[in-house]
């Protein structure tokens, strides 16, 4: 599957969906998708991981920096994380106590 990152706005909250592999060689328009809501005043990200076939450490670093943006402006981000490969890496690297982490939008309170 081919690298893909789409933005929208959805209940107020600034929602970033990827597809394929979150790595070093796509991070970068991860990551400014990112930050462009969070310029724009969002202060609900939500990070969408259900179509994503791979994620490594540049997109953990990328939901740190988010978080690290959007806690003192009293903001919150939301991973959506729907397939067990993706969530055993939250889990392995402890993320999911630090994350607020869903299985669909549908749980994503605004």
């Amino acid at each position: 599957m081919t690298f893909s990152v789409q933005t929208e706005t959805e209940r107020g909250m600034w929602v970033v969906k990827l597809a394929g592999e979150v790595d070093l060689h796509t991070g970068g328009d991860f990551k400014q998708a990112v930050l462009e809501g969070i310029d724009s005043g969002y202060k609900q990200v939500v990070v969408d991981f259900s179509q994503a076939t791979f994620i490594d450490s540049t997109a953990l670093g990328i939901l740190v920096g988010a978080i690290k943006r959007l806690n003192p402006q009293g903001g919150k981000l939301h991973v959506i994380v729907a397939t067990p490969n993706i969530r055993k890496i939250f889990e392995i690297t402890a993320l999911d106590r630090v994350l607020d982490l869903h299985e669909s939008m549908d749980s994503v309170k605004s």
